[in-house]
């Protein structure tokens, strides 16, 4: 009988060999597809001492074998995500449960939950309650709107929430991906202990949010940020000596700096931690369209595998463009939307 490690390496062999009948993939082939070296490919289909791929290089081969489509002139050639049909992407997602169940039995975690695959980093697929935690707008700004007195017949709760565009953006996609799930929001203010245990996600910055401040402290994050409002330099993320800040003219937002972090929630580490978090509210929209916005969502979440594979955490800050006051959804894959990425 294969060992756990000697099963995995038989699969990949076997989506090499026989996947396709009339057509027998080479590892020289496999390798160029995957951007790696044949002895890469062979030791990761040895019989004897197999060595265990990446999480991410796993999600390349279930991409690539997941149609026949990848073979083109006589070559193994990736399809973007964005090509698949919906029957390829089913078959995609299956395959690639297969191949990181048996990634997770090689590594001797095979009393671990099933491993799901990350095609969205918002589908969190075991059922646990998800808290969304928002800043709550400050009383100078809320002396100035309509229907935030609790005694007014009219009271609205969620016009006291900032930013309420992203929120509203992200809790129907949370609860989309997450039907098994409770889906709470909350200001920070609101919060019980027990919120805090929850798959966690934090939206907008330390202004307003003193939760977002305190994990930020708590995290120990290469990059911090700075709001110097009033200060010659503004408001700017920094990280060491390097300093990344929004870009205004005449009082108007052309571009925001964001941050995308997730790692397991410091509070309860078999739950995560999400950080949405702009300089500006356009900002914290931006990069969390970059991940439920329909025509880069796919695209980002692929760039996130592919770069960070099985990292437990993980941040990108980037780039958000504001055009005519309206926020353009960064595109993670082009390398100008990047800032930093951590880890390196």
């Amino acid at each position: 009988m294969a060992s756990s490690g000697q099963a995995l390496g038989q699969r990949l062999r076997s989506l090499r060999v026989s996947r396709w009948p009339d057509m027998r993939i080479t590892q020289p082939q496999l390798a160029r597809a995957l951007d790696v070296s044949v002895p890469l490919i062979s030791s990761w289909e040895s019989s004897t001492a197999p060595k265990v791929p990446p999480a991410a290089r796993l999600h390349a081969y279930a991409t690539l074998f997941c149609t026949p489509r990848s073979i083109r002139d006589g070559e193994l050639t990736p399809l973007d995500e964005g090509d698949l049909t919906d029957e390829e992407l089913q078959l995609r997602d299956g395959l690639l449960l297969e191949l990181l169940s048996l990634r997770a039995t090689a590594l001797g975690q095979a009393g671990a939950e099933p491993v799901q695959p990350a095609a969205d980093p918002w589908q969190f697929g075991d059922g646990k309650p998800i808290t969304i935690v928002c800043g709550r707008l400050p009383p100078e700004l809320l002396a100035r709107m309509p229907y935030v007195d609790p005694d007014d017949p009219d009271y609205i709760e969620l016009y006291t929430y900032a930013d309420l565009d992203a929120l509203f953006e992200l809790h129907g996609h949370i609860r989309a991906c997450n039907p098994a799930s409770e889906v709470r929001r909350h200001t920070a203010k609101e919060l019980e202990p027990d919120d805090l245990t929850t798959h966690l996600v934090l939206l907008g910055g330390v202004d307003w949010n003193d939760v977002t401040t305190d994990v930020f402290y708590q995290l120990g994050l290469p990059v911090k940020q700075v709001n110097d409002w009033n200060g010659e330099a503004g408001a700017y993320f920094s990280a060491g000596t390097e300093r990344y800040g929004p870009k205004l003219s005449d009082g108007q937002l052309h571009e925001d700096v964001a941050l995308f972090y997730r790692g397991p929630n410091p509070f309860n580490r078999k739950r995560t931690l999400t950080i949405c978090n702009g300089m500006y509210g356009r900002g914290t929209l931006g990069v969390v369209r970059a991940l439920t916005d329909s025509r880069f969502r796919d695209r980002n979440a692929e760039f996130l595998i592919r770069r960070f594979g099985d990292q437990r955490s993980y941040a990108i800050l980037s780039r958000v463009s504001v055009l005519n006051g309206l926020v353009i959804t960064p595109d993670w894959s082009a390398e100008a939307s990047r800032l930093i990425e951590w880890p390196e």
